[in-house]
């Protein structure tokens, strides 16, 4: 997912506000209109560095031409902006030529609708560069965007649980394979002390992705499926019950202190500093683990196992949930030759780049060879040729207010402020208005 290390904002004021400004044009003269861009125009997220530093580095080296006929300038606005900022450029008809895609495929998907994303997939054809994109992450955007390829896979991810190997050496604790052992490792990490996980409920999704792989691992691939089907309601008794699971990891405090005011750098950081021993995240994660300068308990001390199994239920472990990261879209009008040379120059190479300098795992082929960073990164890419069957997160078939309301009442679960039933139930209303 999505690297969200800010709170969110309320993005939206009204849904008929905001509706109107990703329709209107007006007239504005930035990238997004039809004269063709003078730049390479590039709208980020502050809190995700790999993806610019990594296109900066291209800029200098493989895709030097292509920066010379169409310089790369980097924008950012911090995560909790960003579906405002995509908003307001829309309206003006100014969004730049490539652009991190919204919170919630939802956003991109009225983009496109709107006709302000250009047909990746057709483009990608065009240029003789689809088949440089990873089956498997061309799968999963599609599963998340309609059916189109709507982004491009600057990150593919799998998630699970990384862990301080040394802790549960030094505690006595096998790596769990179902939850009632996780949930009892848990227990004597805190007994002696140990923080069990770390988990930014600044952010909130950090914790509403445990929610959904529980009931992945209990109700089956399609739990969710079936809530955005109409199928199933997140006030189910079955549904509730992954809520109270996890919070009742909050409960024991096996968050730690605080965990409503702890944001994603914070996290991180404690489980790079041996403060936590659990840390559950997406494989982006691994570029931070690789580091050497962040990484204070040394990435040959973390290891990554799958979200455990659930006694009686219908899901594997070997499911893993999957995204492609915060994807990455480009404008439909800012589509030129010299877009596409970027583009063509991207596709070829920045797998390759991605892994090579900072650890990342991204959906694009690596076309050199390229040594695995240390084992955990290569435990993961193993993992993720071997899996058989991906599943996707709580909000991904959310609407975007579903996903900011989900999202921002995280932290009430595990902090008690808010039950289980509550917090299912306002979800659930969310997801009802929309």
């Amino acid at each position: 997912m999505p690297r969200v290390r800010r709170a969110r904002l309320s993005l939206f004021t009204a849904g008929t506000a905001s509706l109107a400004l990703l329709t209107s044009a007006c007239g504005g003269s930035g990238a997004g209109s039809s004269a063709a861009p003078k730049e390479f125009s590039y709208l980020s997220v502050t809190e995700n560095t790999t993806v610019k530093t990594a296109l900066t580095t291209m800029s200098k080296g493989a895709c030097k031409s292509a920066n010379d006929a169409l310089p790369l300038k980097v924008e950012t606005v911090p995560q909790a902006s960003l579906d405002q900022k995509l908003q307001l450029l829309a309206g003006q008809d100014a969004l730049p030529v490539q652009f991190a895609a919204g919170n919630a495929p939802a956003l991109t998907q009225q983009l496109e609708k709107s006709g302000k994303v250009a047909d990746l997939e057709k483009e990608l054809k065009s240029l003789g560069v689809l088949d440089q994109l990873e089956p498997a992450a061309v799968s999963t955007i599609k599963a998340l965007y309609g059916g189109k390829v709507e982004v491009l896979p600057y990150e593919y991810n799998i998630e699970g649980i990384f862990y301080n190997k040394k802790l549960f050496q030094e505690n006595g604790i096998a790596v769990p394979g179902t939850w009632d052992e996780l949930v009892a490792g848990a227990a004597k990490l805190d007994a002696k002390d140990v923080q069990p996980f770390s988990a930014s409920g600044q952010q909130g999704w950090p914790i509403t992705r445990l929610v959904s792989t529980y009931l992945y691992r209990s109700l089956g691939p399609d739990a969710l499926q079936k809530v955005a089907d109409g199928k199933a309601k997140l006030t189910d008794p079955e549904y509730v019950k992954a809520a109270e699971e996890i919070a009742a990891l909050g409960k024991e405090g096996y968050f730690g202190k605080g965990v409503g005011s702890i944001d994603y750098d914070t996290a991180m950081n404690q489980f790079l500093n041996g403060k936590a021993a659990m840390f559950y995240m997406g494989s982006w994660a691994l570029a931070n683990i690789s580091d050497a300068k962040q990484n204070k308990v040394g990435a040959e001390n973390v290891g990554f196992m799958p979200f455990p199994a659930v006694a009686g239920g219908e899901g594997s472990v070997d499911q893993y949930p999957s995204n492609v990261g915060l994807g990455i879209t480009l404008g439909a009008k800012s589509f030129d030759k010299k877009t596409g040379e970027w583009v063509s120059c991207i596709a070829k190479n920045y797998g390759s780049t991605a892994l090579k300098d900072h650890g990342s795992i991204s959906g694009f082929k690596v076309n050199t060879e390229v040594k695995d960073a240390n084992e955990v990164t290569a435990q993961v890419r193993d993992t993720i040729g071997a899996s058989k069957q991906n599943v996707l997160w709580f909000e991904a078939l959310f609407s975007t207010k579903a996903t900011t309301v989900s999202q921002t009442n995280a932290a009430g679960l595990v902090g008690g402020s808010m039950s289980p039933e509550q917090f299912m139930k306002t979800v659930q209303d969310a997801l009802a208005a929309q």
